[in-house]
C-alpha cells in the first residue's frame, strides 16, 4: 500500500492556523476547494509553496461571490495584486475575513477598503455612487443615486470634508450595533448572496425606494451589501 500523500506539511497548517481563523481540518476543506477551482493549475502537493495564482474568472464563478454585485471589488481587495488573482494565501484570507469568527473591526476595515473604488483610502462621492449603483442593480436614476450619496456624507462626514475616512465609517458602524450582524453570522459573511438586500425596500423587481437617510438603516445597508443570508 502507498503512503498518503501530503498536500500542506505541518509548519504551513500552523502558520495558516495562526494567521486565520481557521483550524487545520477547516484549512484542508478550503484548500481542496481553491484546488477544485482550477485543478490544472494548483497541485495537490503544496509543500513546496508553488507560485500560483488562481484567475478571478474562476474565482468569482464561486457560489459565494457569482451573483455577487460586488464579486470582483471583493477579490481585487484580497488579492495580493490587485488585480482578483489570488494565491492560496489570498484565499484563505478572504474566507478567514469573511467567516463569522472574525471580529466586527477586522470586517469593518476590509468593508471599507472594498467600498474605496479608487484605492485613495477615504469613501468619497463617486465611490458612494459606485456602491449605491451596485447595491440598487442600477435600478435608481443618477439624480436618486446623488440624493443617496449626499444624505450619506450628511450623516457621517465628520470633518465635512466631503468624503468618509476610516474613522467616519467606524463611526458610522458604531452607532448602529446591527452592522455586519456578527453576533449572528450575518452580514459580513461569505454565502451565496439572495439578490436582495436592506438597502432598498419593496418587491423584488420593482423599482427599489431608499431609506437611507435614517442612520441605523443607513448603517445595515452599507453593511449588507455584500455578504447577506
Amino acid at each position: 500500500m502507498g503512503s498518503k500523500q501530503t498536500v500542506l506539511t505541518h509548519q504551513q497548517l500552523e502558520e495558516y492556523q495562526d494567521c486565520t481563523f481557521f483550524t487545520r481540518k477547516e484549512i484542508m476543506r478550503l484548500f481542496y476547494r481553491y484546488q477544485d477551482l482550477a485543478p490544472q493549475l494548483v497541485p495537490l502537493d503544496y509543500t513546496s509553496c508553488p507560485d500560483v495564482k488562481v484567475p478571478y474568472e474562476l474565482i468569482g464563478t464561486m457560489p459565494e461571490l457569482k451573483d455577487n454585485p460586488f464579486r470582483q471589488r471583493i477579490a481585487q481587495v484580497f488579492s495580493q495584486d490587485g488585480d482578483g488573482h489570488m494565491t492560496l494565501d489570498n484565499f484563505l484570507d478572504m474566507f478567514s475575513v469573511m467567516s463569522e469568527m472574525a471580529p466586527r473591526d477586522l470586517k469593518a476595515y476590509y468593508a471599507f477598503k472594498i467600498y474605496d473604488f479608487n484605492d485613495d483610502n477615504y469613501i468619497c462621492a463617486w465611490d458612494l455612487e459606485q456602491t449605491v449603483t451596485r447595491l440598487t442593480r442600477g435600478e435608481l436614476s443618477a439624480e436618486e443615486v446623488s440624493l443617496v450619496c449626499e444624505k450619506v456624507l450628511d450623516e457621517a462626514d465628520s470633518d465635512h470634508d466631503g468624503r468618509l475616512s476610516l474613522e467616519d465609517f467606524q463611526s458610522m458602524i458604531l452607532r448602529s450595533p446591527d452592522f455586519l450582524r456578527y453576533e449572528h453570522g450575518e452580514g459580513l459573511t461569505l454565502r451565496p448572496w439572495d439578490g436582495n438586500s436592506r438597502g432598498f425596500t419593496g418587491d423584488r423587481g420593482k423599482r427599489p425606494q431608499c431609506f437611507w437617510p435614517q442612520s441605523p438603516q443607513l448603517s445595515e445597508a452599507l453593511g449588507d451589501c455584500f455578504f447577506v443570508n
